[in-house]
């Protein structure tokens, strides 16, 4: 009954800060990137929450029990993806818009932006619809509630807290958050490596495999598992409208040095730990059976935080794992829904449909906006199987839908309107449509046409193919296009040229 309350009472914490932070919430700024007043240490709280999601504490840490120590392979598309973002990162607050397709329309039209908007809207729905299952699995955990129930409790919570206060209870709640996800696995990994006895009782339950580069995999295996979440971070929406909340350049580009350093820490953790305690309830004759499938590895962590005294862990640890792994959930959960709320809002609605709308009315939609996203992830969770197909499937529609016309607009100049339109239209309809025949072929067959972990390869190579050759073939673009991505301070230039 303590693990329950535990989880009741943290999000009875969280729900309250939003709800405080509601009655701040004045403009259409303020709900969408929090009035762009956030923090160097708000800032990578809210990185590190957002980014370590069900995608890390589930998919990640059943995929780490099944393969070992080869999974970091998933972890560190990441890590060199915030690496190369770090010299995007002043660039991208000195913009200073609101969403991803701002940016869109600023370097290419109105289509880039229509295009960019429908392929966050489908990809972040779907990893929504992940955080919902992992709440549900939670519950079931924690006090026997049936998972569906569960999932539709969590879909409500996080609908709520998000519609509440926008960005602004995002960023005040992920310090917290932040800091009991580091503390509990950092925590939690020693405790359980010398509570099973070590390296020792490791060699002896888990493959030689497990403790090697590829595993019992391929080169391209590992590059299966790499790209798209190298690709999704380059692209990810959600790390941008933050930045967009920096208080400055500076704070934007301190809290990139700062989340890679966090990041690297707690997902080595989190697939250690998911390893170590894999090798301990797999040697046990009553549960041999139990983590062997995808599924059900999947909930390793849960498990460990549920039943942490058979692993040698305090019950207080593992009560604190469970709020990291709650906090997780939610906090993945929020940001993600809030930010393909906002392209609907901003992007679509203010942008064709109601120019003039602003202020309440602006911030009234967006709310409508997250409850009815909300519900399209509750859908689209129904559509797969596990956790894992879920999350490399949103990782490759933005990674090959999103990340290559992005990318271009702050580092190519010769990219045109033409071939960044192009790009985004291929990376998508490549990512649906063998989405769409693997659920075909599954259902008529029993086999897929390409697994979900190998899209990411045709997908973002014919996206970046048909951008640089479309490109090169398309007249050049004029700098008004492309100037303001490659001015270093506006103000500076232009009193300059008053000089001279």
């Amino acid at each position: 009954m303590i693990f329950l309350w535990v989880v009741i009472g943290y999000l009875v914490v969280l729900m309250s800060i939003s709800i405080w932070k509601s009655f701040k919430v004045k403009s259409q700024e303020d709900f969408m990137v929090a009035g762009r007043k956030v923090s160097t240490a708000r800032l990578v709280g809210t990185l590190l929450c957002t980014w370590m999601g069900s995608g890390s504490l589930l998919a990640g840490a059943g995929l780490a029990a099944n393969v070992g120590f080869s999974e970091l392979w998933m972890a560190a598309g990441a890590w060199v993806g915030i690496i190369i973002v770090f010299f995007l990162a002043g660039k991208v607050r000195r913009i200073a818009e609101f969403t991803v397709p701002d940016i869109l329309e600023l370097r290419y039209n109105k289509w880039a932006r229509i295009l960019g908007t429908m392929v966050i809207v489908i990809a972040y729905t779907t990893i929504v619809g992940y955080q919902f299952r992992a709440g549900g699995f939670v519950l079931d955990l924690v006090a026997g509630v049936p998972e569906w129930q569960g999932v539709l409790l969590t879909a409500g919570f996080i609908v709520l807290f998000t519609a509440f206060a926008g960005m602004m209870s995002i960023v005040s709640v992920d310090i917290i958050n932040g800091a009991v996800i580091s503390l509990a696995v950092v925590i939690a990994v020693p405790i359980v490596f010398f509570s099973i006895g070590g390296a020792e009782h490791l060699t002896a339950t888990l493959p030689a495999s497990h403790f090697t580069v590829f595993g019992d995999n391929s080169f391209f295996w590992a590059m299966g598992i790499f790209l798209p979440t190298f690709f999704l971070l380059l692209g990810e929406s959600n790390m941008y409208q933050k930045f967009f909340s920096a208080k400055s350049e500076k704070a934007a580009k301190s809290a990139v040095a700062w989340w890679v350093i966090g990041t690297i820490i707690v997902e080595t953790a989190l697939a250690s730990l998911a390893i170590f305690a894999f090798s301990h309830f797999n040697a046990l004759p009553t549960v041999s059976e139990f983590f062997l499938s995808s599924a059900d590895s999947e909930r390793i962590i849960l498990h460990t935080a549920r039943y942490s005294t058979e692993v040698g862990m305090p019950v207080w640890a593992g009560l604190l794992l469970l709020a990291a792994s709650v906090a997780i959930i939610t906090s993945t959960g929020n940001s993600f829904l809030l930010t393909p709320s906002t392209n609907l809002t901003r992007d679509i609605y203010q942008r064709f449909i109601n120019p003039n709308a602003a202020g309440q009315k602006i911030i009234f939609m967006q709310r409508i906006m997250v409850v009815l996203l909300g519900l399209m992830a509750y859908l689209l969770l129904t559509q797969f199987t596990t956790i894992l197909a879920m999350a490399l499937t949103a990782y490759t529609m933005v990674g090959a839908g999103l990340t290559p016309a992005l990318l271009a607009a702050f580092v190519w100049k010769r990219v045109t309107v033409y071939g960044g339109v192009a790009s985004i239209a291929t990376g998508m309809s490549i990512t649906l449509i063998i989405t769409i025949v693997n659920a075909i072929m599954v259902s008529q067959l029993g086999y897929q046409l390409l697994s979900e972990q190998y899209i990411i390869l045709p997908a973002a190579s014919a996206s970046i193919l048909v951008l640089v050759v479309v490109s090169l073939l398309t007249p050049h673009d004029p700098q008004s296009k492309w100037g303001r991505f490659y001015t270093k301070d506006a103000s500076l230039e232009k009193a300059i040229e008053e000089v001279k």
